[in-house]
């Protein structure tokens, strides 16, 4: 058994409402999970190595609960279109390339690296269509010691011909990649990943449906982002009363773990499904400003019981960093507040921290918290470059690094116990 102690400020959040923080605390790591969080050396680990990273804070890595591997090379690309003529435009055409497999590898080698830079320490991602890619990808994860739950997209209709899929293919490429990976490592899984309702026939959800039941696997789609969208969903499905029945329909909503991304225009019946059964909600805050899809009503999500996690969404978002999606959640929650909810309260930083950390975190396990029995996923942070002539508490120091720090303030990364070092990018 490998025990060790690490020293420092300890922020993080055990609960939505406030910061647990202990100023020169220590966190006992025993092998890949958190022991305890303690003010002074216990005395049972006098004689444990400690590291000791003196004024600097400690605190979880950040969870992206959703974004598209396949189009971090579109990052900032036409952002001034809404959802769907981007897709058209921009997304699709980017994805077709991932036929090539060594383009594939180049462009996520550096995805992954950027993970890294910015403290992302675990993600749920999209793939393409591509099988050996997504396998790609899975093992990139795996060499950089990153966490994520990876999916190969399945799309049979509504799509250009060079991304439709057959039904049949579809399906038994992604039963080849939950046979393979589904056990290969601790903290990178497949994920069943239907990309949306429209882009996917009832046979194809069906399929993916018993899918997920038959290897236990988790699921994650988009759901509500766009009016347009949701009509669409309509006119495919008047048989069913929503959008998320839709999904409910075929096994997708909850049988198995479950994140929806986006989640913008959801009524009051799907609040209630997902609350019941247990679905996610990947809120990507960048991405639904950028393409015009609106501010989704987070407030009213935990209000009702609905896990949140925050998500990049990229390149639908413009930026892979969680700490600025973390500002912007906030900016957003405000602005819904004063013109749509006044009912409903803003987010506060604690909160968007939280749901940045152990609330997204709680879909890949125990992660994100410094609480007894959790995966210790850690970054450590220098804030001395955002000092001020003014002495700063712990919970202002945080603040102050998630609106204008970045990775040049992150010293060290851990991952289920282990540093990680700098991944390789492939030229």
């Amino acid at each position: 058994m490998s025990i060790k102690a690490y020293k420092g400020n300890i922020i993080f959040t055990k609960a939505l409402s406030e910061f647990t923080i202990l100023e020169g605390g220590y966190i006992i790591v025993e092998n890949d999970k958190v022991k305890g969080t303690f003010k002074s050396l216990p005395d049972d680990y006098k004689s444990v190595e400690v590291t000791d990273y003196g004024d600097k804070l400690i605190i979880p890595g950040f969870v992206d609960t959703h974004l598209h591997a396949p189009q971090f090379p579109n990052r900032g690309l036409g952002l001034d279109k809404e959802l769907l003529p981007w897709l058209e435009t921009y997304t699709f055409p980017e994805e077709s390339k991932f036929s090539d497999v060594d383009y594939a590898k180049r462009v996520y080698s550096r995805l992954v690296h950027e993970l890294w830079r910015v403290g992302t320490t675990r993600s749920v991602v999209f793939g393409t269509i591509h099988k050996d890619s997504t396998k790609a990808l899975m093992d990139l994860f795996i060499e950089a010691g990153l966490g994520a739950f990876v999916g190969k997209v399945n799309m049979d209709r509504n799509s250009p011909d060079y991304l439709i899929e057959d039904t049949e293919q579809s399906l038994k490429d992604t039963e080849e990649i939950l046979k393979e990976y589904s056990d290969k490592c601790p903290i990178v899984k497949p994920i069943i990943t239907p990309r949306f309702v429209p882009t996917c026939t009832p046979e194809l959800m069906k399929g993916l449906g018993e899918l997920a039941k038959k290897y236990n696997a988790p699921i994650q789609s988009h759901l509500s982002e766009n009016r347009g969208e949701v009509e669409w969903v309509k006119e495919l499905h008047p048989d069913q009363p929503n959008y998320s029945k839709v999904y409910d329909a075929y096994g997708l909503f909850g049988d198995q773990p479950t994140v929806m991304a986006h989640c913008v225009h959801n009524n009051d019946d799907e609040i209630k499904l997902m609350a019941k059964n247990g679905v996610y909600v990947a809120h990507s805050p960048d991405s639904n400003y950028n393409l015009s899809s609106g501010i989704a009503p987070i407030r009213k999500y935990l209000d009702n019981g609905v896990n949140v996690g925050l998500a990049s969404d990229i390149s639908g978002g413009h930026t892979i960093s969680i700490p600025e999606c973390i500002t912007t959640a906030v900016q957003g929650s405000k602005a819904r507040w004063v013109y749509l909810e006044e009912g409903y309260n803003s987010l506060s930083t604690s909160e968007a921290f939280y749901i940045a950390t152990k609330g997204g975190g709680s879909f890949l396990g125990k992660v994100g918290s410094f609480e007894e029995g959790y995966e210790f996923d850690a970054l450590i942070i220098d804030d001395s470059s955002l000092a001020d002539v003014n002495e700063r508490s712990l919970s202002e120091r945080i603040e102050r690094f998630l609106y204008i720090g970045d990775d040049r303030n992150i010293v060290d990364r851990y991952v289920a116990g282990i540093k990680i070092k700098e991944p390789r990018i492939i030229k």
